[in-house]
């Protein structure tokens, strides 16, 4: 058990002089209660994540008591590892001593003895902790003979290779696929000085989170071979960012240059993801630079399919909508909160009693939970839930995708707007023959060609997952913000700037702006009028007081 403060008060513990109130519910080890005082203890092996081994060395500090009477330290004669060490009330650490200094310089040059001199090539060059370490804390010079050896490569499975003499055998990789995947295809093989991670024989690593392997790994041993030597991390720029493969919405940075994506990493969120993602979202973002998206706003006219202007385009579809009278639209699952409410907003104030219909869900299998409580989520959409509650808000009711047709019988002139941004084929001939000729104007806006665009009156190119401003509402109803990564290629228009613009919004497309209109009239979204933490907020909280 942790103590408790003295006379009922928070526990205190002092790092390198300074005293830090934790909380009696927190269990807290060196390493983290060092951070609370603003000091980083180097580690290789720890991870908050994963169970604690103890086996690197590198967080090694000194550690004592308190005596909550006479206020006496007594410090421990040997240095301890801070990740394996509780921060009960009264503890003390000192992690600047010239012993502490003394110890993380020797393990920094045991690692360095037989590590290959290959940080030219190495994918982990500019962000490794082995190189920061042997700055802030390795030997002025090398004693050892310099050898120039490259490290030795073998692929673990379809996604990861390890590069066998960068390992400094932390186990992160290894913990990991028994802790959190609960696959267990990865181990140490040999002993001593010749230990090396592998994997069992005839088991490679083959999983839908093997890719966080390579994210735990603090050195270059571990490589993502889909982004093996393709860029520099120095050269990419940084973006917050939420998944749109599953309706679980991890929390993702995206790394690009000049607009082009090279990866995606989990975000540490632990209210959703923790620190992971699948491999399905990893990877999966590939369709935003597809050769074969639609580029340029199209028109159907008596002499053909013509090629039109965005500055046109908007006077065309507002006009073209108005003299269809009766409106109906499709509010896609991959739009945001944001865009959703525009189209909504904008369809109902031409026509205050359009349908409104959410398109279709995507969806494989079954959820996959695992160990740990990581679940991805069977439906293949980020935005299900805020698209039918504006849907709901603004609309009254839920049309379904199927019930649609039946709906456009109903009225004499019709017009309909259907959003897509699916990434795959999404419709049949038939549900294309069903709208598209039940209507007398018929506007697609999608990534790809498809039955709809080709029988659309307006063919509009829209935005990928990556390329949206705007906010997404999760499987547990918790909403993310985030802001545009990479543009949309040349021709491209984000939804949410087209309908600022046919909503006759003054300025350029702000969602947040837009975000407020939403929780301002949609009661589930009340939780949004604030900003938006990074963590997200959870849009049930209201719903339950």
């Amino acid at each position: 058990m942790f103590a408790k403060g003295a006379r009922g008060e928070m526990a205190t513990v002092i790092v390198n002089g300074q005293e830090i109130e934790i909380g009696d519910d927190e269990r807290l080890n060196g390493i983290e209660a060092a951070a609370r005082a603003g000091v980083d203890v180097p580690r290789y092996c720890w991870h908050e994540g994963l169970t604690v081994v103890a086996s690197c060395r590198m967080c090694l500090v000194e550690s004592g008591q308190r005596d909550a009477e006479s206020g006496e330290i007594r410090m421990m004669p040997k240095l301890v590892p801070a990740c394996q060490t509780p921060a009960r009330d009264g503890a003390v650490f000192v992690t600047d001593s010239e012993k502490v200094v003394a110890a993380r310089a020797m393990v920094e040059e045991d690692l360095l003895i037989r590590h290959p001199i290959d940080c030219p090539i190495c994918d982990k060059a500019g962000e490794c902790a082995l190189q920061d370490y042997h700055f802030e804390h390795g030997r002025d010079e090398r004693r050892a003979d310099v050898r120039p050896f490259t490290s030795r490569r073998r692929d673990l499975g379809e996604t990861v290779t390890l590069f066998v003499d960068r390992c400094v055998v932390c186990t992160r990789c290894v913990r990991f696929s028994r802790e959190i995947s609960g696959t267990a295809e990865l181990m140490v093989v040999n002993r001593g000085a010749h230990e090396e991670i592998d994997v069992f024989a005839g088991f490679p690593l083959h999983n839908k989170l093997s890719g966080n392997v390579v994210d735990l790994c603090p050195v270059g041993a571990l490589g993502d071979r889909d982004f093996l030597y393709q860029q520099r991390v120095w050269f990419m720029k940084e973006h917050d960012h939420v998944c749109d493969g599953c309706s679980t919405g991890c929390s993702i940075t995206v790394n690009e240059n000049q607009d082009r994506i090279y990866r995606l990493k989990p975000r540490h969120n632990p209210e959703i993801n923790q620190w992971w993602m699948c491999d399905d979202g990893r990877y999966g973002w590939k369709h935003t630079h597809d050769p074969l998206r639609l580029r340029g706003p199209t028109a159907r006219t008596p002499s053909g399919v013509e090629n039109i202007e965005w500055s046109d385009a908007t006077s065309r579809l507002d006009d073209a909508l108005r003299q269809a009278k009766r409106l109906a639209a499709v509010v896609s699952p991959y739009l945001t909160v944001e865009e959703a409410y525009l189209l909504a907003t904008y369809i109902r104030s031409i026509d205050p009693n359009a349908v409104l219909a959410v398109g279709p869900i995507p969806r494989e299998g079954e959820d996959e939970s695992y160990p740990n409580g990581f679940t991805i989520r069977a439906e293949k959409c980020p935005n299900r839930r805020g698209v039918e509650k504006v849907v709901a808000g603004v609309g009254g009711e839920l049309v379904t995708w199927e019930q649609l047709p039946d709906r456009l019988e109903e009225a004499d002139s019709r017009g309909l707007w259907i959003s897509g941004g699916y990434r795959s084929a999404w419709h049949s001939d038939e549900d294309a023959a069903n709208l598209a000729d039940r209507v007398d104007v018929c506007i697609v806006q999608d990534l790809f060609d498809s039955p709809l665009m080709q029988r659309a009156d307006f063919r509009l190119p829209g935005a990928a997952g990556l390329e949206r401003d705007g906010s997404y509402v999760n499987s547990n109803d918790r909403l993310q913000s985030f802001a545009w990564a990479v543009r949309p290629p040349a021709g491209g228009q984000l939804e949410g700037r087209l309908l600022w613009r046919l909503s006759q919004r003054d300025g350029l497309y702000d969602a947040r702006a837009v975000l407020g209109d939403v929780a301002h009239e949609i009661p589930f979204f009340e939780m949004a009028r604030d900003a938006i933490p990074t963590n997200g907020v959870d849009l049930r909280i209201n719903q339950l007081a």
